[in-house]
């Protein structure tokens, strides 16, 4: 028998609902097998060993068969979530699914809710919680690079890392207050050179960790791409290209882009999310105005801008002062300045602006080394590999810079010549950040808001 304490069993369809060859229906928790029983008609489950699969029918209330099956018995604690679990195999589609998953339901498991799977696995120790926010993250990533990243965290890679300094700091907090009990002994315990080289090597390694941050927001979330310039420079043509689909609408009218348009687009493992954007001009049009109000918020918020150039059309004084804008914030967001309609370029050749490329989004000239371009600036002074570890979470990029506040202040405190009661409270309050990643110390609220995102079913 297990220890683990079980809780009543939930129920849902861990597969995606639509039409398929199969479809998986997830029982987890104390009677698991027997409910899975009880809609069974085949084999006794209840008598079967773990991770065992056996063929039968699944029948409702009524006793009418809803469909043959295969289930798979998982027996505590060696399933994903550590309970005893069964997993229904049917046939795909909507309504069949459905049909199995009810005569669950009426057989006595409750309907789960989003992430409760993942939420008792962690519970019952069988993932840290960064591994759990890591299987998230691997649903819903969106280009091979943020697999590799939360796969990397589903191993336990930054888990281990972070437990590595926290062990330190709880050693080091543990000399500090054994030195407060034997303070009217004046009694030595902890070496404060020691101490203080300890500290400082546990925020390096902290800073370390925090310098990946905005690589890793990048691999998970997607370099947000904004292409923004005069109307009809090329910037709905460029993103259908890129897309490989007419997703936005391209005419020879002036401000056909009214409103921003989003595609996602994968190059080389990475995900960029193409924003194209209304020209930018002054119009009296007032939804065309709005659309240019909403490209330069979101160039704002952009993590590439760039600037397509009419190379078949002479350069205007406002055009030229808005480039020099973007030019001069280049250290702040990555900037592009891209010579367009290389195929119908004028005699007039700009010899006083650098272009970083000049292509033909139309007839495909210089498109690949174009995508290498971007790729190269959104990811500029970010090293990167197969097998760098990141933080790609805010939850934990904010644990991890709370506690590199606590550890400065405790080496202040210690430089201070400050008495180890000071020093303690500063430690233990980076244990408690660091503990928050990997969920040896959290709350409700936390668990609340890491898996309400994730998908019924996991």
């Amino acid at each position: 028998m297990s220890d683990i304490n079980q809780k009543p069993p939930i129920a849902a369809i861990a597969t995606p609902v639509g039409e398929g060859g199969i479809a998986v229906i997830r029982i987890s928790g104390k009677g698991a097998i027997d409910t899975a029983a009880a809609c069974f008609k085949g084999t006794d489950l209840t008598g079967v060993k773990s991770h065992t699969v056996h063929f039968g029918k699944i029948v409702n209330k009524a006793g009418a068969p809803v469909d043959e099956v295969l289930a798979t018995v998982f027996r505590s604690p060696k399933s994903y979530t550590g309970e005893d679990t069964v997993e229904i195999s049917c046939h795909g589609g909507v309504l069949v699914t459905q049909a199995v998953l009810e005569a669950i339901l009426e057989s006595g498991a409750r309907a789960a809710e989003p992430g409760e799977f993942t939420q008792r696995a962690f519970l019952n120790g069988k993932l840290d919680l960064d591994q759990a926010e890591a299987v998230a993250d691997l649903i819903h990533a969106k280009s091979k690079k943020a697999v590799d990243a939360a796969n990397q965290q589903l191993e336990g890679r930054l888990g281990e890392h972070i437990k590595t300094f926290r062990q330190q700091i709880i050693d080091a907090t543990a000399m500090v207050e054994l030195e407060l009990d034997f303070i009217e002994e004046d009694v030595e315990f902890a070496n404060k050179e020691q101490l203080r080289s300890l500290l400082n090597s546990v925020n390096e390694e902290i800073g370390k960790l925090l310098d990946t941050y905005e690589t890793g927001r990048l691999v998970k979330d997607g370099v947000k791409t904004v292409f923004i310039g005069r109307p009809n420079a090329g910037k709905s043509t460029l993103l259908n290209t890129l897309v490989g689909t007419d997703r936005a609408i391209v005419t020879d009218i002036a401000g056909t882009t009214r409103d921003t348009i989003d595609a996602d687009w994968s190059y080389d493992g990475i995900l960029f999310k193409l924003i194209d954007t209304a020209g930018l001009r002054e119009t009296d049009d007032l939804i065309e105005a709005e659309g240019v109000k909403r490209s330069q918020k979101a160039f704002e918020q952009a993590d590439l801008v760039v600037y397509l150039k009419d190379l078949s059309k002479p350069m205007a004084g406002e055009e030229r002062d808005e480039i020099a804008g973007f030019q001069r914030r280049a250290d702040r967001t990555p900037f592009l300045l891209i010579g367009t309609k290389l195929d119908l370029q004028t005699t007039d050749s700009e010899e006083r602006l650098h272009y970083d490329l000049k292509i033909s989004a139309l007839e495909g000239e210089n498109i690949n080394p174009l995508k290498k371009l971007m790729k190269q600036r959104a990811l500029e002074n970010k090293d990167y590999d197969s097998s760098s570890l990141l933080v790609t979470s805010s939850r934990h990029r904010d644990a991890l810079q709370k506690a590199r506040e606590n550890v400065t202040r405790a080496i202040t405190a210690l430089d201070q010549g400050l008495t180890g009661d000071f020093l303690s409270i500063d430690l233990r309050a980076a244990l408690k950040e660091l503990g928050a990643i990997t969920g040896e110390i959290t709350n409700e609220e936390i668990l609340s808001s890491i898996f309400s995102r994730f998908c019924i079913g996991k």
